[in-house]
């Protein structure tokens, strides 16, 4: 996936010393009738533009400067301490740990029509961050070995089924570690998942460890294991395997138990075009925008009433449709962000303990 201030970079950062590159220290800006935001690169980035920057430029007449390069998380604080802020909105994986640390600005909720306040998902409601788009991570398996007559998984715990459900497995390692799918395999409830239980987890995954045939870094890698065959069932984007579908390749999604979760457009703190960015991300949320971009690029709208603007054949392969919402659960990122008596977030705990797993 095309993203610009993920998790696995977030994790990454270390601190603000690391960072470099195009948006490291630079001279301060005044207040302009311009906005840099990023965008991304590839068809994302793409679709950004023509679904938000476009209109928005038509709409306000503010010009903006739509940048597709990456950006360190760490560079955000060397911006905003600096007080040279080079870009005013960006998009990031986890907005508490900078809100935490004052780095961002808080979303001005006031500007919103009360409708399309209303239609966005609470949990992509952040008091320093708003989510554009909803990404998903589902059970995946391949309609040759498990055919319409036969049954076919359908829950996590059958995923770990491998009597009733043989077959090469494939899950996704370190920063997209499937925590809650080995809970939920072991008979956790969804609204028991949080705080994790790692060492239940842990025994969970013993049990399927022997059974995967490959541990996947990237969107890229389980798109490649699925479409070759490499493994009967997979957990996987969904927008991964949804264009695996439309390209012929025998894949069925299963909604149920999907770990859905957003990222955030958010404005660094001490950007001098603040007031145009919350309006640029304000337009980013209305539901007519949210599905312009749902039709360019197959992300979920985060503000439901996107669905009232998309025909039923492209609102389906989408993972906040209304009924699979229902089926799935969003990821506690604020628990994830959580940080801990010896300064380390729930995150880095978990990461920690799986690398010592994943080599045992």
């Amino acid at each position: 996936m095309t993203f610009l201030i993920n998790r696995r970079r977030l994790m990454l950062a270390t601190s603000s010393a690391a960072a470099v590159g195009a948006f490291g220290v630079s001279p301060s800006r005044a207040a302009t009738n311009e906005l840099r935001v990023i965008v991304g690169g590839g068809d994302f980035g793409k679709a950004f533009v023509e679904a938000y920057v476009k209109p928005f430029e038509a709409e306000t007449g503010v010009k903006v400067t739509p940048i597709t390069q990456n950006i360190d998380p760490a560079q955000i604080p060397m911006m905003v301490t600096t007080k040279s802020v080079t870009v005013d909105v960006v998009i990031m994986g986890l907005p508490e740990q900078f809100a935490r640390e004052g780095y961002l600005e808080k979303i001005d909720y006031s500007i919103y029509k009360k409708e399309e306040l209303d239609g966005i998902i609470e949990r992509c409601k952040h008091p320093y961050g708003v989510g554009p788009y909803v990404v998903s991570l589902n059970q995946v398996y391949n309609t040759k070995s498990f055919p319409a007559d036969k049954p076919r998984p359908n829950t996590w715990s059958d995923f770990w089924d491998v009597e009733k459900f043989p077959g090469n497995r494939s899950l996704p390692s370190v920063n997209w570690a499937p925590w809650e799918e080995a809970l939920l395999a072991d008979g956790v409830p969804v609204d028991k998942l949080y705080p994790i239980d790692v060492e239940r987890a842990v025994a969970s995954l013993n049990k399927i460890k022997p059974h995967v045939r490959k541990w996947w870094m990237n969107g890229s890698e389980i798109l490649q294991i699925m479409r070759d065959g490499v493994a009967d069932l997979a957990d996987c984007y969904d927008g991964r395997a949804v264009f695996l579908m439309d390209h012929g390749s025998p894949i069925e999604i299963v909604r149920n138990q999907a770990k859905l979760y957003s990222d955030y457009l958010a404005i660094p703190k001490g950007s001098p075009n603040a007031e145009n960015a919350q309006k640029f991300i304000a337009l980013a949320l209305r539901s007519d925008r949210q599905a312009a971009f749902a039709k360019l690029y197959p992300q979920a709208p985060t503000n439901r009433k996107a669905y009232e603007f998309l025909d039923d054949k492209i609102a389906r392969k989408l993972c906040t449709y209304p009924e699979y919402l229902k089926q799935g659960y969003f990821q506690d990122l604020k628990w994830y962000a959580e940080v801990g008596p010896d300064g380390m977030t729930n995150r880095d705990r978990l990461n920690k303990r799986w690398n010592q797993w994943i080599l045992e």
